[in-house]
């Protein structure tokens, strides 16, 4: 008898599905592709357990009919190639067919979708690969897709699933590099109801959606890029020398806006960075590479991830070009004079101040008057701010956020920093996501965390100024909702001088809205009662000898204004407590709530971060020769 068989529908899609559905990531990328294909302006992932429990995708594209809503979970069922010479001329990101059906076939699938201006929309549902369930629905614009359940059917390939944070960071890079090529679209993100990833819709300037994706910290760094060649155009952007990576992992191309790694283009990017990166340090690049379809075969991987130039070379050559251009016309190079000896790479940081403080100025500016010329108090300028700019200065002492050059004016009350104001110099604010980017790297003098910043920066933070930062926020979140005290398991009684403790009985109510219950016991002493969680263990003497000072005279409004100093000699004792407690985790932790403070209230130690030196500035120095300067 024959030993040779068809193999059925069904387990070719699961075959299928080996090759085309590695990992939820795999499932998100094809279903979003779908979904720009279909022209959607927004489009909205929803996951659940990493996608492994439920991946949801939504967007607002054309839709299809019942008849397309059925015909499109057939195998090889495709409506972007009618003929072979299609295959040559791709512009679309899907075009096999395979996608629907192999996922469908290792899950619980379920499509709703309708045509624009249906009266009645579609919904299929298909259990592990089974016949598909086709009934009407309520119409709705565009499609949603759900997976439930992937690789329920196929435990052997479940097994193999990596933890839920693994796969949802795979998920979450399949959307950012869809982002990246696409931003004209918005794109949505979300982990069990928590957003993840939000980048409206940015056409006019491309570097908003790569500072979404890839951190705001590499905005202000952003160089464009852009080579054009017969047949070959290069555009996008690459972060200038003083922003790497310990990896590759900022490294992305496209091809006709389709995501690739190709081993050639990589050595190219490499090969025009290798004379401004210090060992060990990656780029971050973003390449768009248009060209003719027919000059590119992207039928060549079962995930679409690499293609085959016709003229591989000329490819790598253009790019290396676009970016070796962009270097050697850079600020951060500086110049050299007829016959000396070359001048110190100035830091692009010095121009970004320069134009913020001169744009500062602008903005403060009386309406209708003048604009101000630029002037000395712009310039970057010789003295130590020029030569090492990130050595703490004058502004050292004012409260806020870091201490580095002195500040520009300040703002004008109630107008909020945008982007690029927002700058540690400032003393003011940090950029969003700032201290949550930070790799924490060691400890100095049993208060100061040495971190690695975004690109490679040194940072150094005052631990306690940052935690006294962050429980000044608790603090006043505290008087805002009027908690009562919260007795202590823990009482004690503190025999104070009589002036504090007239002070301290006199002003009980005050105390009371910070949090604190104190009662006289005999003479001057008193007994605590009660005390923020955050104060249990602390030093309860120094405590009230210091609030004792910091209270509103007796009568005043107990309002936030009032009780200002006192919330702050509160934070300040709250840090000095947990400071020398302060393990790898809590600091992450710490870190994280320091992204969500308000910087704006000043605080007794207010300087969080006390230094902030770029990589570029490090090498600099570091080769530097000895002796006395010119």
């Amino acid at each position: 008898m024959a030993r040779i068989a068809l193999l059925s529908d069904t387990l070719i899609n699961k075959i299928a599905a080996g090759e085309v559905v590695e990992r939820p990531a795999s499932v998100v990328k094809e279903l979003v592709e779908n979904s720009i294909d279909a022209g959607s302006h927004t489009v909205r992932v929803a996951l659940e357990r990493g996608g492994l429990g439920r991946i949801t995708i939504s967007d607002d594209g054309h839709g299809m009919g019942p008849e397309d809503a059925r015909m499109c979970l057939a195998r090889h069922a495709t409506s972007k190639l009618r003929q072979l010479d299609d295959l040559f001329t791709i512009n679309t990101k899907g075009f096999r067919g395979e996608a629907l059906p192999a996922i469908a076939s290792v899950s619980r699938f379920t499509l709703h979708t309708a045509e624009p201006d249906a009266q009645v929309g579609t919904r299929v549902v298909v259990e592990g690969g089974s016949e598909p369930l086709v009934e009407e629905a309520p119409p709705r614009v565009g499609t949603v897709i759900s997976v439930e359940d992937l690789f329920y059917n196929t435990p052997a390939r479940r097994k193999f699933m990596r933890r839920e944070s693994t796969e949802l960071q795979h998920a979450e890079e399949a959307v950012i590099r869809l982002a990246l090529a696409h931003p004209d679209v918005s794109f949505f993100v979300e982990h069990g109801g928590q957003q993840l990833f939000t980048s409206p819709a940015s056409p006019g300037d491309p570097r908003e959606r790569i500072a979404a994706a890839l951190g705001p910290g590499v905005h202000p760094h952003l160089v464009p890029v852009e080579e054009r060649r017969l047949g070959v155009t290069v555009t996008g952007h690459i972060a200038s020398p003083e922003y790497t990576l310990p990896n590759a992992r900022g490294i992305y191309t496209f091809v006709n806006r389709r995501y690739i790694r190709d081993r050639g283009l990589n050595s190219a990017i490499q090969r025009a960075f290798q004379e401004f990166l210090a060992a060990g340090r990656q780029p971050v690049v973003v390449l768009f590479i248009d060209m003719e379809p027919r000059a590119v075969d992207v039928n060549v991987h079962p995930q679409k991830l690499e293609v085959r130039f016709a003229d591989a070379r000329g490819v790598g050559d253009a790019v290396n070009a676009a970016i070796v251009r962009a270097l050697r016309a850079a600020p951060w190079l500086g110049n050299k004079g007829d016959g000396l000896a070359p001048e110190p790479p100035r830091q692009a940081a010095h121009y970004a101040m320069a134009v913020e403080r001169f744009l500062t100025r602008a903005q403060e500016a009386t309406w209708g008057a003048p604009l101000p010329l630029p002037g000395t108090q712009d310039a970057p300028g010789p003295g130590p701010a020029a030569e090492f700019p990130f050595a703490p200065g004058p502004s050292s002492t004012g409260p806020g956020f870091g201490s580095t050059f002195a500040p520009a004016s300040p703002l004008p009350p109630g107008r909020t920093p945008a982007f690029g104001q927002a700058q540690p110099q400032l003393n003011e604010a940090p950029p969003p996501g700032y201290f949550g980017a930070l790799r924490p790297m060691g400890v100095l003098g049993e208060r100061f965390h040495v971190c690695e910043g975004p690109g490679g920066t040194l940072v150094v933070l005052d631990a306690h100024a940052a935690l006294e930062r962050v429980r000044l926020m608790t603090f006043q979140k505290a008087l805002e909702d009027e908690k009562p005290p919260v007795p202590t398991l823990f009482g004690a009684t503190v025999e104070l001088p009589v002036p504090v403790a007239r002070s301290l009985v006199e002003g009980r109510e005050a105390l009371a809205r910070l949090g604190l219950e104190v009662e006289p016991f005999g003479g001057t002493t008193l007994a605590v009662k009660a005390l923020p969680p955050s104060l249990v263990g602390a030093d309860a003497r120094a405590l009230l000898e210091a609030l004792a000072r910091a209270l509103p005279p007796p009568g005043s409004a107990l309002d936030a204004v009032a009780l200002a100093e006192s919330l702050r000699v509160l934070a300040c004792h709250a840090a000095r407590h947990a400071e020398g407690q302060l393990s790898d985790g809590k600091l992450r932790a710490l870190l994280g709530e320091l992204d969500a403070a308000d910087f704006h209230p000043s605080c007794i130690h207010g300087t969080v971060v006390v230094l902030e030196v770029p990589l570029l500035e490090l090498e600099r120095r570091a080769l530097r020769p000895p002796g006395p300067r010119p």
